[in-house]
């Protein structure tokens, strides 16, 4: 009696295991294609999305060429839905509070070598999914760029690794997928679906002349450098940005001792070409000022903006209005309630865009009380429009002119296009052109301590305030007056350089040790690569190539 009790308790267990029921915390999606239950934890690669119906094994992808105008989907196959994997890290806690602090962490390996890992935004994909779903479809890589937290996945994927990883050639990637859960402390998860593909890397051919180190021609207001560089270095960074291994790079130029040393155009850009920076332009709000201030049209950045606004007459007037410092402005320290990286905050430069005046939006705003006055960095846009306008309001001819007159002119720069504010003041935000070499002169103008040709145009003193560590950003980042501050380590040595930075990796680097100015354009506007690329260009190729 006993034996047949056994054997139909186990061939119970049996059944209720091959009909898919499961022990869970809260009920998944069933289930019920037969592709699901062949495939429980496993990941498919598919070109084209495919429904669930029609989906067949042999449409798993086992190769895929990775190239422009393309589609990469992945079907992830779960035994359960992620909150019931999440219960299994914290049993105690609420299939609610499992849904607000977990998600899906991807690890990316390419050739056997881990190369990115990411434990997804909380707040990718709903509550409901999350609860629910066992099988999910998530696009990597679009061609008709459809909008999915996984685009942004791969492209986040490709910005820290995968593009260098991915070379011309064949490769296996590999795909792990566990569940996290952040609650005191960050829980990790055993991997509840895994796939590979081989990516195969088509070869780019190139005109071999591009790869070759640019001559440099005669120019009025420059002498040419005859110091040495590492050719080698230089050539095979040309070669990677003609390659697209580094994209939408569109010039380099290295000034060393005052000189032309590397002057190289990318992409369809020239000499004479006028590059959308965007927020380098902020770094001339500061330069500006300063100027303003020497030649004692401002009286000091130490002045408040009640002395040049009715502030009670705005929006959310508050005493603690009164003492915001133009300085607090120059060093992104203000109290507003206002961050460009939060894009929940009232003062978001995106809230900013759309409005009829820029200036009315920004002295509109509240004021934070959780922010302690000229101690918290807190990355600003809209501070740099009122600065424009107090420059504006301040000068002669207004503000325009005045650059013109005693920036632009004495630097013999008489080709540049400002954009404008709806109030029709050129914007101190950002999005300034210039010629490569006519930002290198203002990179070598702090070099040269605010002389050109003999000429005093910025105050030293300007030079040091805006040029020091005004405020710290994180540990080895800070900030001067519109001015960021990092060092690279290389081989050993330390190279401390002060930058104006713009979206998509847009920079004039002034170092402080060094008698060198570099600048870098690019059009790689909003791209998870943009920054990241031009900190290698930096790291692996330009500092060892030039620098002794």
């Amino acid at each position: 009696m006993k034996s047949k009790i056994t054997t139909l308790a186990l061939s119970l267990l049996t059944y209720l295991n091959m009909s898919g029921q499961k022990n869970e915390f809260i009920k998944s999606d069933s289930i019920i294609y037969p592709i699901h239950k062949s495939n429980i934890g496993k990941i498919a690669f598919m070109g084209q999305a495919i429904v669930i119906e029609n989906f067949k094994e042999t449409d798993f992808l086992k190769s895929f060429e990775l190239k422009e105008k393309t589609d990469l989907n992945i079907r992830v196959f779960l035994d359960k839905s992620l909150t019931n994997y999440l219960h299994l890290l914290s049993p105690q806690s609420t299939a609610d509070e499992l849904t607000k602090n977990g998600n899906y962490q991807f690890t990316f390996i390419v050739d056997g070598k881990k190369i990115y890992v990411e434990n997804l935004n909380i707040g990718a994909g709903s509550a409901e999914s999350k609860n629910q779903k066992t099988i999910l479809r998530v696009p990597l890589i679009s061609s008709s760029n459809e909008d999915s937290w996984g685009k942004f996945l791969w492209n986040r994927f490709f910005g820290n690794g995968g593009q260098e990883v991915l070379s011309e050639g064949e490769h296996l990637l590999k795909i792990e997928i566990r569940p996290y859960l952040k609650l005191t402390e960050v829980l990790t998860g055993n991997i509840i679906a895994k796939g590979q593909i081989k990516i195969i890397v088509p070869e780019i051919k190139i005109d071999e002349k591009l790869v070759k180190v640019q001559s440099i021609k005669p120019i009025k207001d420059w002498q040419i450098s005859t110091e040495k560089i590492d050719v080698a270095k230089i050539e095979e960074l040309n070669r990677k940005i003609t390659k697209k291994t580094y994209k939408n790079i569109t010039s380099i130029v290295a000034i060393k001792d005052g000189k032309i040393l590397i002057e190289e155009y990318f992409n369809g850009a020239n000499r004479n070409t006028l590059h959308d920076t965007r927020s380098v332009g902020k770094s001339f709000a500061s330069t500006l000022l300063g100027i303003a201030i020497k030649d004692k049209f401002i009286k000091s950045e130490t002045q408040t903006l009640n002395e040049f606004y009715n502030l009670k007459s705005f929006q959310n007037y508050s005493a603690s209005k009164d003492s915001i410092t133009l300085k607090s402005l120059l060093t992104m320290s203000s109290t507003f309630e206002g961050s460009d990286m939060n894009s929940e905050s009232p003062g978001n430069e995106e809230n900013m865009y759309p409005t009829k005046n820029w200036v009315d939006f920004t002295l509109n705003l509240p004021v934070d009380k959780t922010k302690q006055a000229n101690k918290q960095w807190d990355y600003f846009t809209a501070g740099c429009i009122v600065l424009g306008d107090i420059i504006h309001k301040s000068v002669p001819n207004g503000l325009e002119n005045y650059a013109d007159k005693n920036l632009f002119r004495p630097l013999n720069i008489t080709k540049y296009k400002w954009q404008f504010t709806p109030q029709k003041v050129a914007n101190t935000a950002g999005s300034l052109q210039l010629s490569s070499l006519d930002y290198s002169k203002f990179g070598q103008l702090y070099k040269n301590k605010g002389t050109w040709n003999g000429k005093q145009i910025l105050s030293q003193e300007w030079i040091a305030k805006s040029l020091s560590h005004q405020m710290t950003i994180s540990e080895g980042e800070f900030y001067g007056y519109l001015f960021w501050n990092k060092t690279y380590k290389i081989n050993g040595l330390d190279y401390e350089v002060y930058y104006s930075s713009g979206n998509g990796g847009n920079r004039i680097y002034i170092f402080k040790d060094q008698p060198i100015v570099i600048v870098i354009t690019s059009t790689a506007y909003n791209t998870p690569y943009g920054e990241k690329q031009i900190e290698k260009i930096m790291q692996e190729y330009l500092i060892p190539a030039i620098s002794k």
